[in-house]
């Protein structure tokens, strides 16, 4: 289920908020929370929502390991099971592709359905568990809480990523606001707005220009197509991100904002800034700083963070091999800003210079040189 599809809008929101509203209590509230959410991810994926309940439940059981033996080998376990979860679904088919491509293999390559939203859920779970770890939240003692907070529906297919700080407090104690409330509905509208008459409405006029023969085309063609299709990705995206934003200030959660003007970016450093907000940071925060804040690997990974940063959410997004070379290349450009580029350009001009010096000397015949005749 979607957040457009009209079965959502027409039967599943309003009697999700008509239920929420009316049940007194903060226990009972969140309870329909939970109901409605494992029902909104059932709809789509019933096979998976026990892997869902199962991946909070570890991460539960984990969090009160740590808290209470603070033992690394209870952390290393939780980010294994996690991790190697995600992996399978996600990246079994992609590996084994690219392993019988380069060794000329014929391994079997394993079709396994991908669970809607897995990407998101354990990056929730993960930061749950690691902040447990670090000591920066307490782990919280009731299941039902951290399952509210793992599967709660609005962000739960698309993002943003919620880090269980922002929302712990909200989850224990909510105060109906009808500002808020009336804030959150005219949030929910201008997303869907930019889903259904902007992102789909480009989506289909670039299809019609891309997906043709592009020997056809001409040069205003296909430039009109790309910037359709650069607008059909953002206003989609960031129209999800609004909705679910919307959705959780009606119903008493604050998320924080995902996209912030994107297209106006100067560098493509600000563009990754200000693109998905929610895991750029959390890769960030949970990938790169604790590599970065070790002595030995300082060094070696101060000019790679931005490349690699790059590189980890295009494989969390799209696990292709040319897509993950060509944002390697975007990754590297947007190290190279300022001073860096133009040494690097001047760098290159230099070599290219030497070479071409090099090769005038080696092919300037010897004075006397008849061209071999006998």
């Amino acid at each position: 289920m979607v957040f457009s599809n009209l079965i959502f809008l027409y039967l599943f929101l309003p009697v999700c908020l008509i239920a929420y509203f009316f049940c007194p209590g903060i226990r009972a509230k969140n309870a329909v929370l939970i109901l409605f959410s494992l029902i909104f991810y059932a709809w789509g994926e019933p096979v998976y929502l026990l892997l869902m309940i199962a991946s909070a439940a570890v991460n539960w059981y984990f969090g009160l390991l740590i808290e209470r033996r603070r033992k690394k080998i209870f952390l290393i376990l939780a980010l294994v099971l996690d991790l190697g979860c995600l992996a399978v679904f996600k990246y079994a088919g992609f590996f084994v592709e690219n392993l019988n491509a380069v060794f000329g293999a014929s391994i079997p390559v394993p079709q396994i359905a991908l669970p809607i939203g897995i990407s998101f859920y354990t990056f929730q779970a993960l930061s749950y568990t690691v902040d447990v770890w670090r000591g920066d939240v307490p782990a919280q003692r009731s299941f039902a809480k951290l399952l509210l907070y793992i599967s709660l529906f609005p962000q739960l297919i698309a993002g943003p990523i919620v880090r269980y700080s922002d929302v712990a407090a909200q989850i224990d104690d909510r105060q109906f606001d009808a500002s808020e409330a009336f804030y959150g509905a005219t949030r929910f509208c201008i997303g869907l707005a930019k889903k259904v008459l902007l992102a789909d409405a480009a989506g289909k006029v670039a299809s019609q220009i891309l997906d043709g023969s592009l020997a056809s085309n001409t040069t205003v063609a296909a430039w009109l197509g790309i910037l359709l299709y650069t607008f059909e990705i953002y206003f989609d995206f960031s129209g999800y991100s609004d909705m679910a934003i919307g959705l959780g200030r009606m119903l008493g959660f604050e998320f924080l904002p995902n996209f912030d003007h994107p297209y106006v970016s100067r560098s493509i450093t600000e563009f990754w800034r200000r693109w998905h907000i929610s895991l750029g940071t959390w890769f960030k925060d949970y990938i790169f700083y604790p590599v970065t804040m070790s002595k030995r690997m300082k060094a070696m990974t101060s000019r790679m963070d931005d490349l690699g940063q790059t590189d980890f959410e295009t494989a969390n997004h799209c696990p292709e091999a040319m897509l993950a070379i060509w944002n390697s290349c975007k990754g590297s450009y947007s190290r190279l800003t300022g001073e860096d580029l133009e040494n690097t350009f001047q760098y290159i001009c230099n070599t290219l210079n030497s070479i071409r010096q090099e090769a005038a000397l080696l092919c300037r015949q010897p004075e006397g040189y008849d061209g071999g005749a006998a």
